[in-house]
């Protein structure tokens, strides 16, 4: 009876402790595709939220991995990053998007790539970190300063999308 009881409580704390703990996982990302004028180039800007990106370079890199205490699994996952994102122009020849750094910012670890600003009419767009380790992983994109914003999700099965300069389209 006593042990019952004992494993009851347990089990409840237990539940109280790791709830927390899944609320943090969000499984998102946020990326800016900017066509920045002043710098002439196209700036990508990602965001991921570091709780989720801890989880995923244990799995990705072993578990000593560290995002937080060490320089080279952050510049390893920004390298994840960088080969599991890509942007192709309209005659399908993939930008070719330079790796420019990464950072550490509250919550948050940001994964920059730039390139000189194409002559472009529409983008295609390939997303696809953390969402092998991950299929409710959700990636959106943000493409602006070409007429506006346009948005781009990729969840599910999306693997592609292509923006034109007047609308999204699968």
């Amino acid at each position: 009876m006593i042990r019952a009881a004992f494993l009851t409580l347990m089990m409840a704390v237990m539940g109280a402790v790791s709830a927390p703990i899944y609320a943090h996982a969000q499984k998102a990302a946020i990326t800016r595709v900017v066509f920045n004028p002043r710098t002439t180039n196209l700036e990508v800007m990602h965001r991921f939220l570091l709780h989720d990106a801890e989880h995923a370079v244990k799995e990705i890199f072993g578990g000593d991995a560290d995002i937080i205490g060490s320089a080279d699994t952050q510049q390893k996952f920004a390298e994840y990053v960088h080969e599991r994102f890509s942007i192709t122009n309209a005659d399908n020849e993939k930008l070719e998007l330079e790796l420019v750094g990464h950072e550490l910012e509250g919550k948050y670890i940001w994964v920059y790539q730039d390139v000189k600003i194409p002559a472009v009419t529409s983008l295609t767009i390939e997303h696809n970190a953390l969402r092998e380790l991950w299929p409710t992983q959700i990636n959106t994109v943000n493409v602006e300063g070409k007429k506006g914003l346009k948005t781009a999700t990729f969840s599910d099965s999306v693997e592609l999308i292509t923006i034109n300069l007047d609308g999204v389209h699968h």
